[in-house]
């Protein structure tokens, strides 16, 4: 998984997966995913970031299988 913020523009950048994205979807004005040939979840792309998805702060956890 490949996280990028970019402040210039407030725009975060999730990417989960190599695979070559072949379709773009918008799901909301500001919020826009990349899917596989399989319809699978390639990229994640949210505009104005600070204030759609609380960016003001980030952290990462790692859960084990057993923690679900």
């Amino acid at each position: 998984m490949i996280i990028k913020h970019f402040s210039d523009t407030d725009t975060l950048y999730v990417q989960f997966s190599n695979r070559d994205s072949i379709e773009t979807r918008d799901l909301d004005r500001n919020t826009v995913i990349d899917l596989d040939a399989n319809g699978e979840l390639v990229a994640m792309t949210i505009e104005h970031a600070t204030e759609t998805a609380s960016m003001h702060e980030f952290s990462f956890q790692s859960k084990s299988q057993s923690a679900y």
